[in-house]
């Protein structure tokens, strides 16, 4: 039955479902006081980004029904709490750029920051909390375990900077990804499917897709920061290489590399010298590890898929979510 309807309708695409959201995201009321610390807000928001978290909220709810007024008020929350995460990441990682402009923190100052950062989360559960649903406390129970993951998730990575490289094996840092990047993305996905009703198996099979997409997203990140362009990546590139970040690159370098090789990125890691970035970038080259990334993600996106072909639905109906996906694992930035 839940597959004949959907049938019925026509499900939009992702350009479309982020007209409606954004119509709606700009509608949000703030103070208008202190004006240093929402102007600061209203600038982070403004500055946009894909939304990409709470447009997919928006598309799994209209995988099943409707599109109802709930999922733009959780897909609000969504997005309010991403930026938060991303307003407080760039503070702990000295970011001065986001989205191709300043960062909170670069432009009004540290405190003010971290204040705004504070208060888009207040925000983002005051948007839950306006949501009518029955399954209301079920949805804020996963948001909150989500966010509790994401805040895990910066802690190892946070942690991982700490250790030698030799001591951080694939395994974990891809559990740590999966934490910091992907959760919130399959939440958002099964967030819209409980407020449409969906079955658990739906609600499992969007979140596990959504999961292997952000790892697939995650391995694409990594591959542009060292082989991107800062114009189209919207952030320097080579930031990572600079602050010797422990990516899927460095980290599967460094287990293809030589002993020679090995020698070479270890004394680059300690160094801090203007080539570093071109010199770390031609032992990747070397390792093969830019091949290697995009066969990685191939897979990820692969697995992400599997789950979404095991929904019983049309093959239509989840065409937009599939050629967003494939859209985002074929950027350039």
């Amino acid at each position: 039955m839940q597959a004949t309807m959907t049938a019925q309708r026509v499900q939009r695409p992702f350009g479309e479902m982020l007209t409606l959201f954004e119509e709606h995201f700009k509608t949000l009321q703030l103070p208008a006081q202190p004006e240093t610390l929402y102007g600061s807000i209203e600038y982070i928001c403004s500055i946009g980004g894909k939304r990409v978290r709470p447009v997919l909220c928006l598309m799994a709810n209209e995988l099943f029904t409707e599109l109802k007024d709930d999922a733009f008020r959780a897909g609000s929350a969504i997005e309010l709490f991403h930026t938060f995460s991303l307003v407080h990441d760039d503070i702990m990682d000295r970011a001065p750029i986001r989205r191709g402009m300043p960062t909170i923190h670069a432009r009004y100052g540290e405190p003010t920051a971290i204040l705004a950062g504070d208060l888009l989360l207040i925000h983002a559960y005051g948007n839950l909390g306006s949501i009518s649903h029955c399954c209301k406390d079920q949805i804020i129970e996963l948001f909150s375990s989500t966010a509790s993951g994401i805040c895990e998730g910066q802690q190892i990575d946070m942690d991982f900077e700490a250790m030698p490289i030799w001591k951080v094996r694939y395994e974990d840092y891809l559990e740590m990804v999966i934490l910091k990047t992907s959760i919130l993305l399959a939440a958002s996905l099964q967030i819209g499917a409980i407020l449409a009703g969906a079955s658990e198996a739906d609600q499992h099979h969007l979140y596990e897709f959504g999961k292997y997409v952000g790892v697939a997203f995650q391995i694409q990140d990594d591959y542009l920061d060292v082989f991107g362009s800062d114009e189209k990546f919207g952030k320097q590139c080579g930031g990572d290489i600079k602050s010797n970040k422990k990516t899927f690159l460095l980290l599967k370098a460094f287990e293809l590399a030589s002993a020679r090789q090995r020698r070479q990125l270890e004394t680059l890691m300690a160094t801090d010298h203007q080539d570093k970035v071109m010199e770390m970038t031609r032992l990747y080259e070397e390792c093969r590890v830019g091949e290697w990334a995009r066969n990685q993600k191939r897979y990820f996106h692969q697995l992400a898929f599997s789950h979404l072909d095991k929904m019983l639905l049309p093959a239509s109906a989840k065409r937009p979510l599939t050629e967003l996906a494939d859209w985002l694992l074929a950027r350039e930035y």
